[in-house]
């Protein structure tokens, strides 16, 4: 049953790396905790989401099975999850076209769910490339948004300036951030440091009367709070996110060995436990959710392929809070505002909707 009003999730629930069970705990559990706010339309084959739910009795009223009868999986390539119209992946994301679903989350294979969205949703006016965004925690304790984190691998200038709109206005609404101060990633803070890319870039963001630029930033300065924002190429972005999901268990895995090490250590690490549990929070991609796909027309979660139900939930609440707040209308609005150039960014004609989209056929999909 829906109420009038909620926000309708349409979730993904085939694809992911260990099965529909956990996709439909994390599901469950947004509708329950979410309540009557939203409504949460589970895509996949029924019958196996209709095994799992035969086990759950308490199930919420604010739920429903949607058939797909095909699914993506993590292996394929994204050209050929594209063609898959039966799929889980194109089924909900046809869902959300139709005005069906406010919002899709999936933890399927991720260049699939990038194509599949950009064919069926089209893209927000004025945006030229969408672009995967992700929060880093800081030691300021301000999350700093990343982006892009794996959609292109080559950006323009012109793209990563519109990166700079996106990742601002995502920021100052979900973390209410007043004039997020932007850094644009280079090898150096210096002006005269970088490639042309950068060089470029620089120049548009420079024009810009509303996103605050505050210049080029190094990698480590992500972490250290330095920006609320920080535009990179999604080939860089991509290697610092990779980079950053490895802290989390080389942190751990060097307080195993010290623990082995004598009595004290075992003590101290005993003493620190509530530090340490914060610090395996702060770099867990559960406590993400998944990485909004902006520059779509839709509101589009990409999850990890090993996601569990904390990190589903997380992914559902992240979608209904980017509809409450109206992300999609407040990006348009402000490309539209503020131009970068001539165009602003409109689709050339020429271009084809996946030119440049990272399309990853690697069978370890694992984000």
């Amino acid at each position: 049953m829906t109420t009038p009003g909620a926000c309708t999730i349409a979730l993904d629930v085939m694809g992911s790396d260990g099965g529909p069970q956990a996709i439909i705990e994390g599901g469950l559990d947004a509708a329950r905790r979410l309540g009557e706010a939203i409504h949460v339309k589970f895509f996949g084959r029924q019958e196996l989401i209709d095994r799992v739910l035969a086990r759950i009795h308490d199930k919420p009223a604010n739920i429903s099975v949607h058939h797909a009868e095909s699914e993506v999986t993590m292996h394929m390539a994204a050209t050929d999850g594209v063609k898959m119209r039966d799929s889980s992946i194109s089924v909900g994301l046809q869902a959300h076209k139709r005005h069906h679903a406010d919002a899709f989350v999936s933890p399927g294979n991720t260049g699939a769910v990038m194509a599949t969205a950009l064919l069926t949703l089209g893209r927000i006016e004025g945006v030229s490339r969408p672009a995967i965004t992700a929060v880093f925690p800081t030691s300021t304790g301000r999350p700093c948004v990343v982006l892009d984190v794996g959609a292109n691998a080559e950006c323009k200038p012109q793209q990563l300036a519109q990166f700079a709109v996106m990742g601002s206005v995502y920021s100052s609404i979900l973390f209410n951030i007043e004039a997020p101060r932007v850094g644009l990633m280079s090898i150096g803070e210096e002006r005269s440091k970088g490639n042309e890319l950068v060089f470029a870039a620089q120049q548009q963001l420079l024009k810009s009367e509303t996103v605050n630029f505050v210049g080029n930033i190094e990698g480590r300065d992500v972490l250290n709070g330095m920006v609320d924002v920080a535009v990179t190429d999604g080939f860089t972005g991509n290697i610092l996110l990779k980079f950053g999901e490895s802290l989390q268990p080389f942190l751990m895995n060097a307080v195993r060995r010290q623990v082995q090490t004598n009595i004290f250590s075992r003590v101290g690490v005993f003493l620190m436990l509530p530090f340490l549990r914060r610090i395996k929070n702060s770099f867990d991609y559960a406590e993400a959710g998944g990485a909004p796909l902006l520059g779509v027309n839709g509101i589009v979660i990409i999850c990890h392929g090993s996601s569990n139900a904390r990190a589903i939930y997380n992914a559902v609440k992240i979608a209904y809070e980017m509809h409450t707040n109206q992300i999609k209308q407040r990006i348009h609005d402000e490309l539209i505002t503020n131009h970068f150039g001539k165009n602003n960014g409109s689709k050339d004609k020429r271009e084809d909707h996946g030119d440049g989209i990272v399309y990853s056929a690697a069978a370890d999909d694992q984000r």
